[in-house]
């Protein structure tokens, strides 16, 4: 009997009590007492169809239809689910085609704010339970609104006055209708022209002020001395909310960098590539302290080399500073283990812009480009030299390879006590409490790349979430065409090259304070020419090729008057260098005139000696002066010229050569 609904409409007294509904007792006696007062067995609804019937199946008995039951009940089996909703509320409505004013409640509503929806969905919930109450259970309009208005704890009025916002709608459009729209209560309050651009001054600049410092800013420096009368603080920050560009607000308050990041980065794919064709190269600094063989106390920077297909590490240095003897023995490994790259991804840094590395590329944008400059190790290798930003981690994936050894490697247990923190505000209770040997230090480090390196799932491009970078780097080493290093070129490597220039007289080669010396130079003197050198050992022998590349000699040291390696070399400059500033320093303090106060000095005191003039005594007799000859002639002519007052007659008026006798005791005759 499935007249009035199947399943979630007819229910027993045993099942009525175990869900211990609102408005029935919770027994099954009690259950059937009520059903025998209320004489459930004889209700029936609007068409005279009965509302219980036979249980069926095993132990008989009957079942009643929601409608019998109290309203509170059935509003409880609605929410619990137990009853379904209806799908129409009341008698279907006529669907008529869409209309402007439909569209445009829709448009409004997507463009609201969740909150607005989702009030918007709990008055709609509300409404549906009155729905439900009036259809389902036969309750009047006004026992189901109380009923719902005391189970959501809303009032009945208000239920009343949404009713009336969806009357005569369409049930699929109730949403927008029941959406809130509140407005604002009038015009906005007028602000000063020259106070709003006294407070955007204050607010779009890089000290990022706020609000309150803003507003009281320009009331103390510009409106109280005008005499000019301004609106609330939040009037200022709604317009500037509304008017003014956020892009702005960024690149003003937070820099290009920030602004730079709201346009989202670039993905670049590496399925193009294969193993070994391009790399990139950067330095990172550790967070841990090392203890040096000179017992000095040190973070320590790696040099590491990385793999730009498989983001493998495959070789990487230790040193205590960024510096191109560092980078090329980096490479030096690269070369001899794995092979020589296509192409070098690495910023403008100076370990990698020096000439030493990249010589002869016309974009290193660092040092002074010579066009008779030595090649560098990457040209002499015909590695393509491509630059990077620095300080960019989207241009070079090793930045992220980075990132990975500062959290797990840097606070790795065997540094427990040494690591630094990676900014001074986040420094451990232990900072400082130890430091790890250089060799102990150095070996930990291979052994975490090389986890790194083997580590399987890694997300990247090619690993693809299963694969490690060191399978994703054999797998294409296998079949990629790799050049593979001679030992004249691991020599090279290891050897750096710079430009001199022979003795003019001899040949003789000086350079970091050492002297070498060949009988060959001597074809070659007063020319440059490319040396090829240890930079760790300037003792060693040194390669001296022509300026046309081809090989001179092998000049052997003379005379060993600098330092053993470019290291102490560097430091003995700057030591000169810090003595040439100091003795500026000291020059400065004396406060010394400088030649055009000097010569300012001197014009003063002309122009005051030429005012005390009238003060001299003059003479009495005069005799005149008749010039002959020649000395008429000169005298007419420079009497002709136009008078000139030059720095030159000051000078010779300031400092004559001879002092004039006095004569003012004497007579003069004619």
């Amino acid at each position: 009997m499935n007249h009035l609904g199947g399943k979630g409409f007819w229910f027993g007294a045993a099942e009525l009590a175990e869900l211990k509904l609102p408005g029935l007792p919770g027994a099954k006696r009690k259950i059937n007492e009520l059903a025998e007062a209320q004489k459930w067995v004889l209700r029936s609804d609007a068409a005279g169809r009965p509302l219980f019937r036979k249980r069926a199946g095993k132990g008989g008995g009957f079942e009643y239809h929601v409608a019998v039951l109290p309203q509170v009940a059935s509003l409880e089996l609605i929410r619990r689910g137990l009853t379904p909703a209806p799908q129409t509320f009341s008698a279907p409505q006529p669907v008529g085609p869409d209309t402007d004013e439909r569209a445009q409640r829709w448009a409004w509503f997507d463009g609201q704010t969740d909150k607005v929806k989702d009030e918007a969905k709990k008055r709609l919930k509300v409404l549906e339970a009155v729905e439900n109450l009036v259809n389902r259970t036969g309750s009047t309009l006004t026992a189901a609104v109380a009923c719902v208005a005391a189970d959501y704890k809303v009032s009945p009025a208000t239920i009343h006055s949404w009713r009336g916002f969806v009357a005569g709608a369409r049930y699929d459009d109730w949403l927008p209708r029941l959406a809130p729209s509140r407005v604002g209560g009038g015009a906005d309050a007028e602000i000063d022209a020259g106070a709003w651009k006294w407070f955007l001054s204050l607010y779009l600049a890089p000290e990022k002020r706020s609000w309150t410092n803003c507003y009281d800013g320009m009331v103390r420096d510009y409106c109280t001395p005008n005499g000019v009368t301004v609106p609330h603080i939040k009037t200022f920050r709604r317009r500037v909310e509304r008017d003014i560009d956020p892009r702005i607000v960024i690149a003003k308050r937070e820099g290009d960098d920030a602004l730079r990041q709201t346009l989202p980065s670039q993905k670049r794919s590496v399925a193009g590539l294969s193993a070994l064709q391009l790399v990139n190269i950067d330095g990172h600094l550790w967070d841990v302290f090392v203890r040096w063989p000179d017992n000095t106390v040190a973070r320590p920077m790696m040099v590491a080399i990385q793999d730009v297909f498989s983001r493998k590490i495959l070789a990487w240095r230790i040193g205590p500073s960024e510096s191109a003897v560092l980078t090329r023995l980096a490479f030096a490994d690269l070369f001899k283990n794995h092979g020589i790259p296509q192409g070098c991804l690495l910023d403008n840094g100076r370990a990698f812009a020096s000439k030493w590395i990249t010589g002869g590329a016309q974009t290193r944008f660092r040092f002074k480009i010579r066009k008779d400059e030595p090649t560098g190790l990457l040209p002499a290798l015909s590695i393509n030299v491509h630059w990077a930003l620095p300080y960019r981690g989207s241009s070079k994936p090793i930045e992220r390879a980075f990132k990975i050894l500062c959290e797990h490697g840097a606070k790795d247990v065997v540094f427990a006590g040494a690591y630094t923190g990676n900014n001074p505000m986040a420094k451990p209770e232990n900072y400082g409490s130890a430091a790890v040997p250089l060799d102990v230090f150095t070996a930990r480090v291979g052994q975490l790349i090389g986890f790194h390196n083997a580590k399987k799932g890694r997300r990247s491009e090619m690993a693809r979430g299963q694969a490690s970078y060191d399978q994703v780097f054999f797998d294409s080493y296998r079949s990629a065409e790799i050049r593979k290093a001679t030992p004249e070129q691991l020599k090279l490597a290891l050897l750096t090259a710079d430009m001199v220039t022979a003795d003019r007289l001899t040949g003789l080669i000086r350079f970091m304070g050492n002297e070498y010396m060949h009988d060959d130079l001597f074809g070659v003197r007063g020319q440059k020419v490319t040396i090829r050198f240890d930079p760790d050992n300037l003792h060693d022998d040194i390669h001296v090729y022509g300026a046309d590349g081809a090989f001179v000699c092998t000049a052997q040291l003379r005379a060993a008057i600098g330092f053993q390696d470019i290291t102490s070399a560097k430091t003995r400059m700057r030591q000169e260098a810090d003595l040439r500033r100091q003795t500026r320093e000291l020059y400065a303090a004396m406060d010394l005139h400088d030649a055009q106060k000097m010569v300012d000095q001197m014009a003063r005191d002309i122009a005051e000696a030429e005012d005390d003039e009238d003060d001299v005594p003059q003479p009495t007799v005069i005799r005149p002066v008749r010039a002959q000859g020649r000395a008429v002639a000169r005298a007419t002519a420079t009497a002709a010229k136009p008078a000139r007052a030059s720095m030159l007659d000051q000078m010779a008026s300031a400092f004559p050569q001879s002092p004039e006798p006095d004569r003012s005791h004497l007579r003069v005759v004619e």
